[in-house]
């Protein structure tokens, strides 16, 4: 969405989505069954559930900008899924948009949600509204009559205000409330929210809800050995279910033995780690409080990342974040000397697994922390600079430094990870120089910037066009640096 709303607000032309929505319906052959029999299936049909859960959100937070003619179709393949057991979740999508399709909001028809799903979100509607927030609840088929009594009662007696009809949630906003229940029965609106923060809205280091603010800044030193009732930020509704809260003594001890040696590092995980499968990311931010983990010892953390990463099957991308942060932020902010090989170590394995989790929960809040130092940037380095990075996870990095604010800690970062020859797309490249040329001026003795002007002079210089060489000419005349000569040299092969 962000890479969409840039694009349209540079005055260029508006995104395609007709090809691509087209391109979703076309069908193509596969390879199908034990016995190889060759079918014509839609490209939207074979993508993974989760790809087709993300497209199916974008779809609705873009559609009234989409061409309906072609986004029919598609929600038509979509309905058209042959798997014996279709993912309920785009089943709703879908009907939620064609919903919004038929009657620009409409809330007629009956309800995407199971009738569970109902009954959780009047419940969680009814435990809010005693808070005062007066929130009116989804009507039932048994309500709705007796409802509409009271209605005509009402409108039949004087200086009484008719009624308006009661709407069902239409957003996906109202769907994700009883996925949370399903999870977390006791758990409030506070704890709702970091739910529905975008994995960008993460990478940005903020968050409206305080246990999102607390989860990416990390601890403050003072208040690492706190306990559960000291924790800031965490609301006091939030609690853990039974069966994992019984296991937090044996987790405390388990972690309590961590920094005695290595013996073990190889083994499999213990049976208590596996209750992390079957935590929300809420749950497991709650338990990393309790657990204290920002206080293990770097051979501790060496540890327990090797048997976090033995888990079966994997941590979901939530989850991972939470144990990010929890494991890392602090204590990478807090450096004050060069990291240790055990925490590299640890840090470059966990992302080796869990890349995504640890570029959102790290890389932009710790350039944006702060006091960063020398310490935190050698390490960012490292972790730029290590080899088993796949080329969307350096595109993933790239484009949230060039989300940040930059300083003198981003240009080292920078310039580390483009010494890569990052494989990005024309647009990334044409926001990346944009940033570049407008820190000349303000950057004319950094060191740092003189390095990462002549990386991209010297690793892209088939990517950089007439305008762009322009506005290096101008931040390389501005330059005062030893390295000014070395630019103007690289500039001149730029030269048509």
């Amino acid at each position: 969405l962000g890479v969409l709303r840039t694009l349209s607000g540079r005055g260029g032309e508006p995104f395609a989505w007709g090809g691509v929505l087209e391109a979703l319906c076309r069908e193509e052959p596969v390879v199908e069954g034990p016995d190889c029999r060759l079918e014509l299936k839609p490209l939207l049909l074979r993508l993974p559930p989760l790809c087709r859960r993300n497209l199916m959100s974008l779809l609705m937070a873009v559609w009234p900008s989409l061409p309906e003619s072609r986004l029919l179709p598609v929600l038509q393949v979509a309905r058209q899924d042959p798997s014996p057991d279709p993912d309920p979740w785009l089943q709703a999508l879908g009907e939620f948009l064609q919903r919004d399709l038929s009657a620009g909001v409409s809330t007629g028809g009956a309800s995407p949600l199971s009738e569970r799903c109902q009954r959780q979100l009047q419940g969680l509607c009814r435990r809010l509204g005693q808070g005062g927030r007066k929130l009116k609840l989804p009507p039932t088929q048994d309500s709705e009559g007796e409802g509409g009594q009271e209605e005509d009662k009402d409108s039949q007696q004087p200086g009484k205000r008719r009624k308006e009809p009661e709407e069902k949630p239409v957003s996906p906003e109202g769907e994700r409330a009883p996925k949370r229940l399903r999870c977390l029965e006791k758990e409030g609106h506070e704890e709702k929210r970091p739910e529905h923060e975008s994995l960008e809205s993460l990478a940005d280091g903020g968050g409206a809800s305080s246990i999102t603010n607390q989860a990416v800044m990390g601890p403050e030193p003072s208040e690492a050995g706190q306990s559960l009732k000291d924790a800031k930020g965490l609301p006091e509704s939030l609690e853990l279910p039974k069966v994992i809260q019984d296991q937090v003594p044996r987790l405390q001890q388990l972690l309590k033995t961590l920094g005695k040696g290595l013996e073990g590092l190889e083994g499999t995980p213990p049976v208590e780690l596996q209750l992390l499968q079957e935590c929300s990311p809420g749950q497991v931010d709650l338990l990393c409080a309790q657990l204290q983990l920002p206080q293990l010892l770097d051979t501790g953390l060496l540890q327990l990342c090797t048997w976090l990463l033995a888990l079966s099957p994997d941590l979901s991308l939530g989850n991972a974040t939470v144990l990010t942060r929890s494991l890392f932020l602090g204590r990478i902010v807090s450096l004050t000397s060069s990291a240790s090989r055990l925490l590299t170590t640890a840090l470059t394995s966990f992302c080796t697994k869990y890349p995504y989790a640890v570029c959102r929960a790290l890389l932009g809040p710790v350039l944006q922390a702060p006091g960063i130092g020398p310490a935190q940037t050698e390490l960012l380095c490292c972790l730029t600079k290590d080899k088993a990075l796949e080329p969307d996870v350096q595109v993933l990095m790239l484009g949230q430094i060039l989300e940040l604010p930059w300083k003198e800690e981003t240009f080292l970062v920078l310039q580390s990870l483009l010494e890569r020859q990052v494989e990005m797309p024309p647009e990334k490249f044409s926001v990346l120089m944009e940033k570049l040329c407008k820190e000349g001026p303000v950057a004319t003795t950094s060191m740092a910037y003189a390095k990462l002007l002549l990386t991209v002079m010297t690793k892209y210089q088939a990517n950089i066009t007439e305008p762009q060489r322009l506005g290096l000419a101008a931040a390389v005349e501005l330059n005062t640096t030893f390295l000014r000569k070395s630019l103007q040299a690289a500039l001149r092969h730029l030269t048509p």
